[in-house]
């Protein structure tokens, strides 16, 4: 067994080692600007160029230092249900144990054998479309993928931010390479004068052009994996349910779905501040094949934000297609509670719900 400086050393190198793509999008941009603004110096594209620049460089930041967020503490065992499930060795005992505890957590999805997602590593209950990050070590809420561009894993608490980067990031490599068009083409009709600037116009196009490629690729994809309301892990294995797999299951139709990455306000939409519907540990749903464990009157909502989310009870069941009100023209979730809610919550059986910590 390796000594622990030995390991600690090793865990600082592989830190440094996972700044390196970060670095070099760094460079890359620094030098963008320099070749754009100081040798190209065209001041008619400046503004807009500028506008374009703070906005992509704003939201990639956002992307890397925002940390994702992880379970609430509701869903990691106690001590007393740890040494419980340590004790039994047979794997159904031990589903009946996390069982008991998931029956009061807004928990609708299973594994493909249909048991309880479980994390061993963090000793918690998988809230749905929670996974376990193996670069960070953490169980992610809502996890899409960990990206090494970004050096962060993108999930709930900064996919809005990552969607925007790749926006900008796309405006910015399309706005430099259409107005760097005609003085690519007047240096191969030997049209420039013979200075420093030529070597960075060719290469400043040439680099645009094939991010531009690669960016509108993939910002396209997610688009669509934001109107189908799934993310990257979802788009591969479909989310399994009670019911079986459901590739729809957290679908609510494009509105819906855009709102709750985006937000409902219209004015935060473009901007890299966090407006995303939701706490990331429960989510609406619309199951269309009837759920045996699902109450016959549904009632509760998504929490609007974390910080609403004190007080709170999680949603009870998800609601079939015939009782959704999810699918109505009114949001489902909304960030005032109203005294309707209040007067519920107070009255509802304490065995069902549990308080949520920001």
């Amino acid at each position: 067994m390796a000594p622990s400086g030995s390991r600690s050393i090793k865990r600082g190198c592989q830190r440094v080692l996972y700044w390196i793509p970060v670095l070099f999008i760094a460079l890359i941009v620094a030098w963008s600007y320099y070749a754009y603004v100081l040798q190209l110096c065209i001041v008619v594209y400046l503004l807009v160029y500028h506008v374009i620049f703070i906005m992509f460089v704003w939201a990639y930041w956002q992307t890397i230092f925002t940390k994702p967020m992880n379970p609430l503490k509701e869903f990691h065992l106690s001590h007393s249900d740890k040494e419980l499930l340590e004790r039994e060795d047979r794997g159904e005992s031990q589903q009946e144990i996390l069982r008991r505890i998931a029956k009061d957590l807004p928990i609708y999805t299973r594994t493909n054998s249909g048991a309880i997602r479980f994390c061993d590593r963090c000793q918690l209950l998988k809230p749905d479309r929670c996974h376990h990050c193996s670069v960070c070590d953490k169980c992610i809420l809502k996890m899409d993928h960990h990206c090494p561009w970004v050096n962060n894993c993108v999930g709930f608490a900064n996919y809005k931010f990552f969607m925007l980067f790749l926006l900008y990031s796309l405006l910015y490599c399309l706005f430099i390479t259409a107005t760097d068009l005609q003085y690519f083409i007047k240096f191969w009709t030997n049209g420039l004068p013979d200075t420093q600037a030529k070597f960075h116009i060719l290469f400043l196009f040439f680099s645009a052009s094939m991010f531009s490629v690669s960016l509108a690729s993939l910002f396209i994809y997610h688009c669509w994996l934001v109107c189908k309301n799934r993310s990257t892990l979802e788009a591969v294995r479909s989310p399994v349910f009670r019911h079986g797999t459901d590739k729809n299951g957290f679908s609510l139709g494009f509105s819906k779905n855009f709102r709750q990455v985006f937000g409902d306000e219209v004015k935060y939409w473009p901007i890299p501040v966090f407006s995303s519907l939701g706490d990331g540990c429960s989510f609406p749903t619309c199951l269309v094949n009837l759920d045996p464990e699902q109450p016959s009157s549904p009632t509760g909502s998504n929490p609007a934000n974390k910080s609403a989310a004190e007080g709170r009870q999680f949603p009870s069941k998800p609601l079939r297609e015939s009782q959704s009100r999810l699918l109505t023209s009114t949001p489902s979730w909304s960030e005032n509670e109203t005294a309707t809610d209040k007067d519920r919550k107070g009255a509802s059986n304490p065995g069902m719900t549990i308080e949520n910590e920001a």
